[in-house]
């Protein structure tokens, strides 16, 4: 869960600000426009800031991303005709990974649900979609329930890595081993740091870690907190850089390349978060069925080059003269040294072992289907 960044322009002043935009400054960030955010690409450099993820800690400002606020009586019974997985199946404090799809399943957004209390559910959504998935939800609104886009009165940081719980846990009381993953704790106190913090065992680079959730009058108190926390640990900052070749390796699906309008949860292979046979009926839902049982047209898979060069975003793959898909990722992974991408591949291309050529650019280069994710810890 992460969006399609859209280059431009370094350090445009109309660019929207997290609250910690002087914190990159002071750090000497590299910032670019990433979706109409200023936001760090990286810090110090980007295999360095991926390495230290993977060995000992990584701190992400994520306060670009956007929250929604759903309550109300009828606050389950609309979630669960918007979005694929079956949010009965939480309670309070527990967090569920899930997909707004369109009517002809493809996607509207991926987003986490927070289940904060009886009737009240905290939206994670992309900072790109922010708009357009509020009207989509304001579109279906029935019943008795209310939302509102309180995504400014938020900062969200995370905290990944082998040492994160170690880092986090000098700053609290609470006893973050006992939060396991897709779980969280409300009112946490921070020492240094004012107001009282959403912590989840979440994450968006196939390491542990926690996602916290503060008031945005605090972001900068809690940031030099972290950074100072993590010293003996080794932590560093992390820009979105490092945060993109994390989750690949991880085989997380990035909003507007592995998921899309024009592609289904199920192409992307999220099977796991589409629950066709809950007892709500739910937008998308019969192709998605469909989908689930019969085998989609095409299917996500990794590949890994066996030329020389690297598979980029929208790349077309062939077999001989004729196109079979196209890739959605591609990068030379830090932690396996090799190029490799994910790509959406015509059915008949899906097995591990299949031969397929790569264009990139103007030379058509070998590569095999491999099995995903790339890096499990």
């Amino acid at each position: 869960m992460g969006e399609n960044s859209t280059e431009g322009v370094i350090g445009l002043t109309e660019l929207k600000r997290t609250p910690l935009y002087s914190e990159y400054k002071k750090l000497g960030a590299k910032t670019i426009d990433f979706g109409g955010w200023a936001l760090p690409v990286q810090f110090s450099s980007i295999k360095d800031e991926h390495e230290a993820t993977r060995t000992a800690a990584g701190l992400f400002d994520v306060s670009h991303m956007a929250e929604v606020m759903v309550e109300g009586p009828d606050s389950l019974a609309f979630l669960q005709k918007m979005l694929t997985n079956d949010v009965s199946k939480l309670e309070p404090g527990k967090a569920q990974y899930t997909i707004m799809c369109y009517e002809n399943g493809g996607t509207v957004d991926d987003l986490i649900v927070y289940h904060l209390d009886e009737a009240k559910y905290l939206l994670v959504v992309n900072a790109a979609n922010r708009e357009k998935d509020f009207e989509w939800l304001k579109q279906h609104q029935d019943g008795d329930v209310r939302f509102e886009d309180v995504s400014d009165e938020y900062v969200q940081l995370a905290v990944q890595g082998p040492r994160a719980e170690e880092t986090l846990q000098t700053l609290t009381d609470t006893d973050l081993s006992s939060i396991k993953f897709f779980r969280f704790e409300q009112n946490v106190s921070l020492r240094g740091v004012g107001g009282r913090a959403v912590v989840s065992r979440t994450g968006y680079t196939g390491e542990d870690g926690f996602e916290i959730y503060l008031n945005a009058s605090s972001g900068a108190e809690l940031w030099q907190a972290l950074l100072k926390a993590g010293e003996p640990f080794g932590l560093k900052p992390v820009g979105l850089g490092a945060r993109d070749t994390l989750r690949f390796e991880a085989n997380l699906a990035l909003y507007g390349q592995e998921l899309s309008a024009d592609i289904t949860p199920i192409e992307a292979g999220l099977n796991f978060a589409v629950k066709v046979k809950k007892d709500t009926d739910f937008i998308g839902r019969e192709v998605l069925k469909r989908q689930k049982e019969e085998g989609p047209e095409r299917k996500l898979v990794g590949i890994e080059m066996i030329d020389k060069g690297i598979p980029r975003t929208n790349y077309d793959v062939l077999d001989d003269e004729k196109v079979i898909g196209f890739v959605t990722t591609g990068t030379q992974s830090p932690t396996l040294g090799k190029n490799v991408g994910l790509a959406l591949l015509d059915k008949n291309y899906i097995s591990e072992g299949t031969e397929v050529t790569v264009q990139v650019r103007k030379r058509r280069l070998k590569a095999k289907v491999v099995s995903t994710p790339f890096y499990k810890r």
